[in-house]
């Protein structure tokens, strides 16, 4: 059983914060036409908000990648469900996650985009909790850094529920 016991990020704040991530990503790229890679299921929402907001000539992508399965931690073991459709070799490639945890994902993700020989690659997380960090790895944008919380909302889930709600909450499991 679980419940939802406090909301952390208002609508309010995540519309803010991702406005600003958006000029910031903006103003990194100017003059260029990036790639810009969403990491599906839990991006999509945070990706539709953010790319609304980077007034470049932007190419769309989106990988699906799984570390979590139906558990509330990550396994460490990153597999690819949906690759590129785009070859991404001399692209410049912003990768845009919801939440960054454990850091495995996306070390191994930017490390696999390297080796495609991508241009250039930073990584967007709206959400960073650096205390789950097993990984050396950092964010190029972050949204919020957050304490070690189970949090669904915005794109993120549990076992599938919670993506649609609008904004980011604390999820407590009981038994």
């Amino acid at each position: 059983m679980e419940r939802i016991s406090d909301v952390l990020i208002d609508e309010e704040r995540i519309a803010k914060r991702v406005e600003e991530l958006g000029r910031q990503i903006e103003q990194d790229y100017a003059g260029k036409a990036p790639v810009v890679v969403a990491i599906l299921k839990g991006s999509i929402i945070f990706y539709g908000d953010l790319v609304r907001k980077i007034d470049l000539p932007i190419k769309f992508d989106t990988m699906a990648v799984s570390s979590y399965g139906s558990g509330t931690s990550s396994s460490g073991n990153v597999k690819i469900k949906k690759d590129l459709t785009n070859d991404i070799c001399g692209e410049d490639v912003p990768l845009i996650e919801v939440i960054i945890d454990s850091g495995n994902t996306m070390k191994a993700l930017t490390s696999l985009l390297a080796h495609r020989g991508a241009k250039s690659i930073k990584v967007c997380a709206f959400l960073d909790k650096p205390s789950r960090r097993t990984a050396d790895f950092e964010a190029d944008y972050v949204g919020y850094k957050i304490p070690n919380e189970f949090v669904v909302g915005y794109g993120l889930d549990y076992d599938e529920k919670y993506r649609n709600l609008p904004y980011i909450a604390i999820l407590e499991l009981t038994d």
